[in-house]
């Protein structure tokens, strides 16, 4: 499964992103973040990020995220990067979770 998401994620919206990823986990099916239509990502949006990687990695279900250059930088900035297995296209996530 493939979220895209746009605009912002950040203090405004993060409750809205955490409750749609929260009903979707139940799914347990892998899925993708999409966030290269996101124009701005903050500290609040990171936090829900994290808390999404730390649920999928105990519930033991494959994620993976996908930002455009804005984004990816701001991931790798605090060092994020591999723990929300953060990709550089949807082919590389979709490709990560088939492994």
């Amino acid at each position: 499964m493939v979220f895209t998401f746009k605009g912002q994620l950040d203090a405004f919206s993060e409750k809205q992103f955490k409750n749609f990823i929260s009903k979707n986990l139940k799914n347990e099916l892998p899925f993708v973040i999409d966030l290269t239509k996101i124009d701005f990502l903050d500290s609040s949006g990171l936090g829900a990020l994290v808390q999404t990687a730390k649920e999928c990695k105990k519930s033991k279900l494959g994620f993976s995220v996908v930002g455009n250059s804005r984004v990816a930088q701001t991931i790798k900035l605090v060092r994020l990067g591999d723990f929300l297995n953060l990709k550089s296209s949807l082919e590389d996530a979709l490709n990560y979770l088939k492994n």
